[in-house]
C-alpha cells in the first residue's frame, strides 16, 4: 500500500479512454498525516511520483473551521491560499487539485475520480438520480449539480455524513451530477471492484451505442486540410494563431446532418466539455457563405473564437491555438456524443445550467488546468 500503488492505478485508469479523456479526473492516497494528490494539469496517463502534491492533513482539516468571505470569488481565493499553505516542504512549486478537500474528507486510503462517458450517461440524464437509486441503493451517494471547489467539497461532506447516519453505513462511491464519479477504498483491488460493478450495471441499461467506425481524424491529410481551409481563412483575421483538426465518422456525420440533429450537443454536459471544447459550438449549414455567416454570428454573440465547429456534410473541426488543443476539442465532442446517446436510457439529456457554465468559463482554476494540460 502506498505511492507505488497510487502511481500504478493512476496511470492505468488514465490510459483508458473509457475512463479518462483529456487528462480529466484525479487520484490520491492518504495516511493519517499526509495526503498525496495529483497536481492540477498533470496527466494521469503518464504521471510519476513527482506529479503528486504532498499535503499536510492537519492544515487541510483546519480549513473546515476557518472563516471565509461570503463573496464567492474572495472565498475561493482565500481557500486556495490556505490549500497552498498546506503543501508539504519542497512542494511549493506544485499546485494541488482543486478537489483536494473532497479527497481528504473521504475516510479511505485511495480515491480515484474519473469522468467516464458511460457513467456520465447517467449523471447527465434527466432521470439520473432515480436510476442511480434503483441500481445502487445506499451504496451510491448522489450529489446534485454543484460548482466545483470549496462548495462542492462542503456539499459532499454534509451529504456523506447525513447518508451514513441514515443508512447505517458509508457510501461505496459518489456520483456527481454533470461531472463524474469518485470511488474510495482502502485498497486498489477494492477500487477496481467498485468500478467494475458501477460500469457493468450502467452498461446493462444502455439502449443506444455510438458508432465511430469509418473514422477519419487526420489534420495532415490533403482532404482534411482542404476542408479546413475555409475555417483557417476566417481564423486568419483573429489575434491568435489557430490550428484546425478535422473528424468525420458515422456518428459525427449523423450529428452534423442537420441543425436539429446537432442540437443535442448544443449545450455542455460537464466542466471538461467547456474547458476543452467550449460552452458553445458553432454549426454551419454548409461551407462557403453559410460557414462565413455562422462564424461571423458566433463572434458577434460571444466575442471569441469557437473551439469546435460542425459543418453539415463535412463533420466537425476542433479549433485551438496549437495542434493538441484542437485535437482535444474533437475528443471532447466525441465524448459528448457518447454521453448524449447513453442518456437516452435514463430519460434523455440534462445539461449544465447557465450559472454553472458561467462559473466554469470565468474560473481561474479551469483556465490554469487547460493551459497546463494543452500547452495553449
Amino acid at each position: 500500500m502506498g505511492m507505488n500503488e497510487l502511481v500504478e492505478v493512476s496511470r492505468r485508469y488514465g490510459a483508458d479512454p473509457g475512463y479518462v479523456v483529456a487528462g480529466g479526473g484525479n487520484t490520491s492516497w492518504k495516511t493519517p498525516d499526509e495526503l498525496c494528490i495529483k497536481g492540477s494539469g498533470a496527466s494521469l496517463e503518464s504521471i510519476t511520483e513527482a506529479g503528486f502534491v504532498r499535503m499536510d492533513r492537519k492544515k487541510l482539516a483546519a480549513i473546515w473551521t476557518s472563516s471565509y468571505p461570503e463573496d464567492q470569488d474572495l472565498r475561493e481565493s482565500a481557500i486556495r491560499a490556505d490549500m497552498m499553505a498546506a503543501r508539504g516542504a519542497g512542494e511549493e512549486q506544485k499546485r494541488p487539485s482543486v478537489e483536494t478537500l473532497l479527497h481528504d474528507l473521504l475516510p479511505f486510503a485511495y480515491v480515484v475520480h474519473t469522468h467516464p462517458a458511460l457513467v456520465n450517461g447517467i449523471t447527465c440524464s434527466a432521470k439520473g438520480a432515480k436510476a442511480a437509486r434503483e441500481l445502487f441503493g445506499d451504496d451510491c451517494l448522489w450529489i446534485p449539480s454543484t460548482n466545483p471547489g470549496y462548495i462542492l467539497s462542503k456539499t459532499v461532506k454534509d451529504a456523506w455524513e447525513a447518508q451514513t447516519r441514515q443508512a447505517g453505513k458509508q457510501p461505496g462511491f459518489i456520483l456527481l451530477q454533470n461531472h463524474g464519479i469518485f470511488v474510495a477504498a482502502d485498497s486498489v483491488p477494492a477500487v477496481d471492484a467498485a468500478y467494475k460493478r458501477v460500469m457493468g450495471a450502467i452498461d446493462s441499461k444502455i439502449t443506444r451505442r455510438v458508432d465511430f467506425s469509418g473514422l477519419v481524424l487526420d489534420a495532415d491529410s490533403s482532404a482534411a486540410a482542404g476542408k479546413a481551409s475555409e475555417l483557417l481563412a476566417l481564423l486568419a483575421g483573429t489575434a491568435v494563431p489557430a490550428f484546425v483538426h478535422h473528424a468525420v465518422d458515422k456518428e459525427t456525420a449523423r450529428l452534423t446532418a442537420s441543425r436539429e440533429a446537432f442540437e443535442v450537443l448544443a449545450q455542455p454536459f460537464s466542466p471538461d466539455h467547456i474547458v476543452y471544447a467550449g460552452s458553445d459550438f458553432l454549426f454551419a449549414d454548409g461551407p462557403g457563405p453559410e460557414l462565413a455567416k455562422a462564424y461571423t454570428d458566433f463572434m458577434t454573440r460571444h466575442g471569441r473564437v469557437p473551439k469546435l465547429a460542425g459543418v453539415r456534410g463535412l463533420g466537425v473541426f476542433g479549433i485551438g491555438s496549437n495542434e493538441k488543443s484542437a485535437a482535444l476539442a474533437v475528443d471532447l465532442f466525441r465524448d459528448a456524443a457518447k454521453i448524449a446517446a447513453y442518456t437516452e436510457a435514463f430519460g434523455g439529456p440534462r445539461y449544465m445550467s447557465q450559472d454553472q457554465i458561467d462559473f466554469i468559463n470565468n474560473w481561474e482554476v479551469e483556465r490554469y488546468r487547460s493551459k497546463v494540460s494543452t500547452g495553449a
